[in-house]
């Protein structure tokens, strides 16, 4: 679905991202983690196409990326950065609504506007639907930026694989959040992943990642250290040698996945 070939930026003489290679595919959710300054935004940039790489490319159901038309791409890949600033007074809904700016011709107004509400529900946001958007909490306002990105890819139909062809790119997806709505947005994630939609999600949480992705990749000074299954990258090893923190790894008590404790 999604693949980068040995990407590569530099910047001061320092690979940022150095020699990366993904293979990232639908219906799965990817956690990528790693320490500050690894390179983890850098490159969902060059993933996304808004940064072009020193060396190395990225596929794209299997055409270069940058040989896709903008609009073409845009309906089938949304991408939520780590922040977005908007200063104006759009309303909830209106902001929504920007992410249904490609389907222009391809869809009617009537659609887009039902898409924008359904993704409003499901990132709990519903109720915001005509407050002014600067007047928002940091959390509110990360809500209506999910729904955004939501309502760009949402599927035109129900059922199985309802979603593939379709990529979502997240950084940070669960900042300013609280608790009930980091994990209702992975929630949704993960529901995406099901009906086929490739995600690839920045998580500084690894127990969020353990939680809800199929596969966790962990990079460091730029460089993947790490790449597989939640059970074969949640390791003490792993923290240690990446992070400089010594951990147990527990189990959760109900999901059996791998939970990471300080010691």
């Amino acid at each position: 679905m999604l693949t980068a070939e040995d990407l590569t930026v530099i910047r001061r003489q320092r690979a940022i991202v150095d020699r990366v290679s993904l293979d990232l595919s639908g219906g799965t959710l990817t956690g990528l983690i790693g320490p500050n300054g690894a390179g983890k935004s850098t490159l969902l940039h060059l993933l996304s196409g808004a940064l072009a790489p020193d060396d190395g490319g990225v596929m794209f159901a299997g055409r270069p990326l940058t040989d896709w038309p903008r609009a073409a791409l845009a309906r089938r890949r949304a991408v939520l950065p780590q922040s977005s600033d908007l200063s104006f007074s759009f309303r909830a809904l209106d902001v929504v609504l920007m992410g249904r700016a490609a389907h222009a011709g391809v869809s009617t107004s009537d659609r887009d506007t039902a898409v924008a509400i359904e993704a409003l529900r499901a990132m709990d946001a519903l109720h915001l639907v005509e407050r002014i958007y600067p007047t928002l909490s940091g959390g509110e306002r990360q809500r209506i930026q999910l729904a955004r990105v939501l309502a760009q890819i949402w599927p035109e139909e129900t059922g199985p694989n309802a979603g593939a062809g379709r990529v979502l790119l997240l950084d940070e997806p669960t900042n300013t959040l609280d608790l009930l709505h980091q994990h209702l947005a992975l929630r949704f994630a993960r529901r995406l992943a099901d009906d086929g939609v490739c995600v690839l999600a920045v998580l500084h949480d690894p127990n969020l990642a353990a939680l809800y992705a199929d596969r966790v990749v962990v990079l460091d000074n730029g460089r993947v250290v790490a790449d597989g299954p939640v059970d074969a990258v949640m390791t003490e090893t792993t923290f240690d040698q990446v992070f400089g923190l010594r951990v147990t790894v527990a189990r959760h008590p109900t999901r059996g996945t791998p939970q990471v404790l300080p010691v």
